[in-house]
């Protein structure tokens, strides 16, 4: 897979919920390997930005898979480990409010409130389950796939804040989107 195939909205199926994997098949490792390709073709496309992590909606497929960068600090690193059912079984910490974008909300990233901390289960490749803690920066990335999952974006935490929205520049910093010329009428992000 390529960049191409990772759709943005308006693409209703973003809103929708997945659906469980139930049984593990070499299709569903195939669509791994397909995410991964096309998370990194993304990334490739992009000089300041890495591929934290995709869901399998956002290659136009409802099932609840979802894949996360091995090492965020290194872009020469591209592995992924993949989630199969992924939920949060417990929020902990405090909510922090950060920056995030997505690979399916086109040039607009936004100041998003996340649990600093989340408890998350799911299967492996195997079948086995895994669980995992997480903190910081790999907690906020799994409650943003997850939401995925779930037929969330990023933005639906935010809508309501018209100082939380930005752009990347040429040099690759944040700079503030003006929200009712960029956002509030820009029926692109909210159908």
């Amino acid at each position: 897979m390529k960049k191409e195939n990772i759709i943005t909205l308006p693409n209703p199926h973003l809103r929708q919920k997945s659906q469980k994997v139930h049984v593990i098949t070499e299709q569903t490792l195939r669509l791994i390997d397909d995410m991964t390709a096309a998370a990194i073709d993304w990334e490739d496309s992009r000089p300041h930005e890495i591929s934290a992590a995709l869901a399998a909606v956002q290659v136009d497929r409802l099932e609840r898979v979802v894949i996360v960068r091995s090492d965020f600090d290194d872009k020469a690193i591209r592995e992924f480990t993949p989630l199969i059912n992924p939920e949060i079984v417990k929020y902990e910490g405090e909510l922090i409010e950060d920056y995030e974008g997505c690979l399916s909300v086109k040039q607009v990233y936004g100041k998003v409130p996340r649990y600093s901390k989340v408890r998350v289960k799911a299967l492996d490749t195997a079948g086995n389950e895994v669980r995992v803690k997480a903190e910081g920066f790999l907690a906020r990335v799994l409650q943003h796939e997850i939401d995925h999952t779930l037929g969330i974006v990023f933005i639906d935490h935010i809508k309501d804040n018209d100082k939380a929205f930005y752009q990347l520049d040429k040099d690759g910093d944040l700079q503030p989107l003006d929200y009712h010329e960029h956002i509030a009428e820009n029926p692109v992000l909210w159908d």
